[in-house]
């Protein structure tokens, strides 16, 4: 993600967008294994963060952020803008982390 802009907002202070290079999105899934529900489970009777499957979801969401920055590179973009995140469960032990935005060129304001 290095030199590259991110922003969850359609804009980026300080900079003009100078040319819009389109959609690009980034995703990942993720599995839970048995050991994985079964903290899951003993962490739900007692209420609480389920921290083991929170560091999975980070990394999911990290590996989709990369992906669309890749995306996003290919076409020329130093700037990804109006980002946001989706996390859907699929199956049973199966979570999709997917991220989409628009790659563009921004150039700083005078």
């Amino acid at each position: 993600m290095k030199d590259m802009i991110l922003a969850t907002t359609p804009t980026i202070p300080g900079y003009r967008v100078r040319k819009i290079l389109g959609i690009v999105h980034g995703m990942t899934a993720r599995t839970r294994g048995a050991g994985g529900k079964f903290i899951a489970s003993i962490q739900s009777v007692f209420g609480g963060e389920v921290s083991a499957f929170t560091r999975e979801l980070e990394k999911a969401k990290r590996e989709a952020i990369e992906r669309m920055t890749e995306e996003a590179r290919k076409l020329g973009a130093n700037a990804i803008i109006g980002i946001d995140f989706e996390t859907t469960e699929v199956f049973e032990s199966v979570v999709l982390v997917s991220t989409h935005g628009t790659a563009v060129q921004v150039e700083p304001e005078e």
